[in-house]
């Protein structure tokens, strides 16, 4: 009788300890607890709309509540972030240099500039600036900034040398060998520009533009062969003052035309020359005989 009592005592705990999720521990017949057993209580289920509160703080550790994850610098656990550097500013109206026709060159890119590079920042390129600035948000200040200088870098390329001297201006190329005796013309179609030398001295320098691809300045050593102040094509019936002639048809010449378009037009072959006042000193000075060199 008495041993089936105790089988029936353990059926008992051992049926409370399933159901409770308790560790099932021995008794002996008396009831008391094993020796070097731990004691062992049911424990209530977790009620599932409420997070235990070692889940809550799990949580609030990892992603602090009410911040969004794209609002946090990388790298940071919660603590405020750190403000972004002021802009500083770069170009301001009135300065001068390479960087200034860089940036001049960029805005043309964006159609935000139709005038130079100059590499003077006037009235124009506060204009510009400014325009750039209030199409993206950015205050308007006409004065480029590191904002706004790197808002310009991702929407345009590196300007090219033809881009950078659109309008003109390029320092000229180192002379030709063949310039660097007597009296000549030297005329780099890399620099686009026309050097008077004499005797491997510079003397004046100037911009010039060249023919098209379907007539093209011819390029070698030449000679001045006949100078004409009036002159007007026979051919085209345009003018072509103060022209000196150096190969067939072809002469360096003022140009009216290139003065007004720049190098959005092209010659018929001739060497255009659009400043007036430097064509007018080469005519006086130049004689014929002297050497004109035409080079890349």
């Amino acid at each position: 009788m008495r041993t089936a009592v105790i089988r029936r005592t353990l059926a008992v705990a051992g049926a409370l300890a399933l159901l409770g999720g308790c560790k099932a521990v021995a008794v002996d017949a008396g009831g008391t607890q094993s020796p070097g057993a731990a004691a062992s209580y049911p424990v209530k289920p977790p009620d599932p709309a409420k997070p235990t509160p070692s889940a809550s703080a799990s949580a609030s550790a990892s992603t602090p509540a009410s911040v969004p994850d794209d609002a946090r610098p990388s790298g940071s656990s919660g603590a405020s972030a750190t403000p972004a550097p002021a802009a500083r500013t770069l170009f301001a109206p009135g300065e001068r240099g390479k960087e200034v026709r860089e940036l001049q060159a960029r805005l043309r890119q964006v159609a935000w500039l139709f005038d130079g590079p100059t590499g003077t920042y006037g009235a124009s390129t506060t204009k510009a600036v400014s325009g750039f600035q209030g199409k993206r948000g950015l205050p308007r200040t006409g004065t480029t900034d590191t904002v706004t200088w790197q808002r310009l870098l991702k929407m345009t390329h590196e300007p090219t040398r033809d881009e950078l001297y659109a309008s003109g201006g390029q320092p000229a190329a180192n002379p030709d060998p063949r310039c660097m005796t007597g009296r000549a013309l030297c005329i780099s179609k890399t620099s686009r520009t026309v050097s008077w030398m004499v005797d491997g001295k510079r003397l004046l320098t100037t911009d010039v533009r060249f023919g098209s691809q379907y007539t093209p300045t011819r390029e070698g050593v030449f000679h001045v062969y006949w100078k004409s102040r009036h002159h007007v094509s026979t051919i085209y019936d345009s003018p072509m003052p103060y022209a000196m002639f150096f190969s067939g048809g072809q002469a360096v010449h003022y140009s009216s035309d290139f003065a007004a378009r720049g190098y959005s037009g092209a010659s018929h072959g001739c060497v255009n020359v659009r400043d007036e006042a430097k064509i007018a000193t080469l005519f006086a000075q130049v004689r014929n005989g002297d050497k004109v060199v035409i080079y890349w």
